[in-house]
């Protein structure tokens, strides 16, 4: 038996963020078709760029930075459900979401949570959400639900590419970059799809 791998990370370089986010650009250093000895360049982007990982210091003082989240939590078992509803109200946690350690959110890029929401999710005991929305949070409030889940102990995935992705069971690969002192950094996030063979 075998597993397929399932890239669901969004291109940094694709100029999809946050609205009043800068963009990124890459600039070249050195090219070997203009008589270099390599190829090399410079990325300029903000760390809430494509996709990525949100650190308790995004929204909390003295928060952890994205050099010290727990790595456990961006790795194993994890469920994708479908959400049809732009936000994600306590009602709709309590009725609709299953209890698992990590949870991925399927809308299309239009669900957010609302506070209650967040509250709820992190009562639930999940260590990690993601979504593939730029943002957990809405248009209104950015604030209450990053804090209602960052200070949960609830890690954040956003801008995840979850288009070919059908609801069900996978396995999480989506480490952060090692940035000390940051409130975010950048994640290859991969779903491992069949057998695994360190499955029990």
């Amino acid at each position: 038996m075998s597993f397929r791998i399932i890239d669901i990370t969004k291109d940094l370089n694709t100029k999809d963020v946050y609205e009043g986010d800068p963009v990124p650009s890459v600039s070249v250093l050195s090219s070997i078709s203009a008589g270099d000895a390599c190829n090399m360049a410079v990325l300029t982007t903000a760390l809430h760029a494509g996709t990525h990982a949100d650190a308790p210091l995004h929204f909390i003082k003295g928060g952890a930075d994205i050099a010290n989240v727990p790595l456990s939590a961006f790795v194993g078992e994890c469920m994708v459900i479908e959400v049809k509803d732009e936000v994600i109200t306590g009602k709709y946690v309590n009725d609709n979401f299953p209890r698992v350690k990590r949870l991925l959110i399927k809308s299309g890029g239009k669900a957010y949570f609302s506070v209650t929401g967040a509250e709820e999710a992190a009562d639930m005991g999940i260590e990690l959400i993601g979504t593939d929305g730029l943002s957990v949070g809405g248009p209104a409030d950015q604030k209450g639900p990053h804090t209602a889940l960052l200070g949960g102990n609830v890690n954040i995935l956003e801008n995840l590419d979850l288009s070919g992705v059908a609801p069900g069971r996978y396995f999480l690969l989506a480490q952060p970059v090692k940035i000390s002192g940051v409130d975010a950094a950048p994640v290859r996030a991969l779903l491992l799809d069949g057998y695994l063979f360190w499955s029990s």
